[in-house]
């Protein structure tokens, strides 16, 4: 079992077709169970990261209690006064979570598919691995994505060099491009894959608020429901509140506290709508022909679903995102394939200016990306996006847009996400996409796109 006490990158892993559970770093943070409940807060503050913590007696495996379960009931009314004071024990009893043990020999494949197959309140919890010496760590769900994604990758390399060798064999032209066509296929449902997991955090947290808090509402009018219907009766004001605090009702408290719960839960499903509207844009489903649309609609979008990637991460700091739009004009285009190049290039300037162990960024005190628009006299759309990362050498500029061409770790590129923009902007639009690039100073590129 590969103990941790800070996140590691799955990415990073030699994994293989057959990997187990065993290869994949698992937290192990522990607490005895008869210590008091806010040190469980401390030690999930310590560690934004830490999925959830190990519940042990006498030293002894007991339970574990979930981020996720924690702060949920945290967040409820009375959840702190009731909790952090008392032993772990009152907690974990109260909540008894359900826990899903995995021997560390079990096939990260068949791993995933059993825990996708659980019910959607367990779908996100983290994964209780134990070895033969009864060991026990917690597997971040994320990460088990991560790893079971980076296979599927190893399994389309295989399946690519056994494509190429039959094409060599029978040179058959129709054969390569059906081969093409699936490769480009299963790039995007990888790039959709990792999309899915980062979207899930974003929408993960303010479902978890809405859905906790959503019990002391129905409460809430439930009691001023029972106050009404007193008064309904002919009784007095103050006889039906006298009644109501006799039944353990306090409607000064709910007068005050139910306002708030309400707002906090529109600013909760607020927060979802953005996400899953920016989605549905984004796709354009109802957009596959050529339209009229507004390029920073798409940009916008784009960046909504690739926030969570923007944040600071231990490896490295916040990536500030600068913005310099031009007025535009409606542009003539096909806008799901358009919003696929924004989100090719973008997902790439975020991996150069996450390259842990790259020199020149450990230098850098500020990592940025900045997205310029303008019109110009000949009536194109211009849009740059640049990074402040380590640059791209002229060798590598020269086979950027060529199929299959990375330098991307095995598991994390298939080569093919420039190739396909290049292919959208020039064969489908008449435009123009080039990179500009300094070494050690950034890297920048440019589509154009002609407004008619």
């Amino acid at each position: 079992m590969l103990a941790m006490d800070s996140i590691q990158n799955v990415d990073q892993l030699n994994l293989k077709l057959e990997s187990t559970l065993q290869e994949l770093p698992v937290w192990t943070i522990q607490i005895e169970i008869d210590h008091p409940g806010n040190e469980l807060a401390m030690l999930f503050e310590e560690d934004p990261l830490l999925p959830g913590i190990i519940l042990t007696k006498d030293k002894k495996y007991v339970g574990m209690i979930s981020r996720r379960l924690f702060f949920e009931q945290m967040s409820r009314p009375y959840g702190l006064g009731l909790f952090a004071g008392r032993p772990v024990e009152y907690l974990y009893n109260f909540l008894q979570p359900k826990t899903f043990i995995y021997a560390e020999d079990t096939p990260i494949v068949e791993a995933t598919q059993i825990a996708l197959g659980r019910s959607h309140k367990q779908v996100y919890e983290p994964l209780v691995i134990t070895d033969q010496s009864y060991q026990y760590g917690l597997l971040d769900f994320h990460q088990l994505l991560l790893a079971n994604s980076q296979i599927h990758v190893l399994t389309l390399n295989r399946l690519q060099k056994e494509t190429e060798k039959a094409r060599i064999a029978k040179a058959d032209f129709r054969d390569l491009q059906h081969n093409y066509s699936r490769l480009l296929q299963n790039d995007k449902m990888i790039a959709l894959g990792q999309l899915v997991a980062g979207i899930a955090h974003e929408i993960n947290n303010p479902m978890n608020f809405i859905y906790g808090n959503l019990n002391y509402a129905v409460e809430y009018v439930q009691d001023i429901l029972y106050i009404l219907e007193n008064y309904k009766q002919e009784l007095s004001y103050a006889d039906a509140i006298s009644e109501a605090k006799e039944k353990g009702i306090e409607i000064e408290f709910i007068l005050e506290d139910l306002p708030k719960l309400l707002s906090s839960m529109k600013v909760g499903a607020t927060r979802v709508n953005e996400i899953v509207l920016s989605l549905r844009n984004f796709s354009r489903l109802d957009q596959a022909e050529i339209k009229f649309v507004d390029i920073h609609e798409g940009i916008e979008n784009t960046l909504i679903i690739l926030k969570h990637s923007l944040k600071a991460r231990p490896e490295r700091v916040e990536i500030e995102l600068i913005k310099e739009y031009d007025k535009l004009p409606l542009i003539k285009c096909y806008a799901g394939q358009l919003n696929q190049v924004f989100m090719n290039i973008l997902a790439n300037a975020i991996d150069a200016l996450s390259e842990s162990d790259n020199l020149i960024l450990k230098t850098r005190k500020n990592l940025q990306i900045r997205i310029r628009t303008e019109l110009t006299n000949d009536n194109y759309v211009i849009v740059r996006i640049a990074d402040n990362g380590s640059g791209i050498s002229e060798e590598v500029q020269k086979r950027l847009f060529d199929p299959f061409f990375t330098t991307k770790a095995v598991g994390k590129g298939t080569g093919l996400g420039l190739s396909i923009s290049y292919q959208i902007v020039v064969e489908k639009h008449g435009g123009e996409l080039y990179c500009i690039s300094t070494p050690g100073e950034g890297s920048e590129f440019i589509i154009k796109i002609p407004v008619a």
